[in-house]
């Protein structure tokens, strides 16, 4: 078992064994995903040419696809 103790500012360091399996260096990001009372931590993988506009849910129907997918 790995354990990191939890700062007062609500912060950690991530033990480098965690580090070394998920191939993290500085400045990479990290993903949690919490299931029932267990929290999941993966490196959050990046794709080139990402859609700028992931965050605009209400652009995201199959006709705004097509339209903007030469952009």
């Amino acid at each position: 078992m790995i354990t990191s103790k939890l700062t007062s500012k609500a912060q950690t360091t991530i033990p480098q064994p965690v580090r070394i399996a998920l191939h993290l260096h500085e400045g990479d990001e990290i993903t949690y995903r919490i299931v029932k009372n267990h929290v999941i931590l993966t490196k959050a993988l990046h794709e080139q040419g990402e859609d700028p506009f992931v965050l605009f849910s209400e652009w995201g129907s199959a006709a705004d696809c097509r339209a903007y997918e030469q952009l």
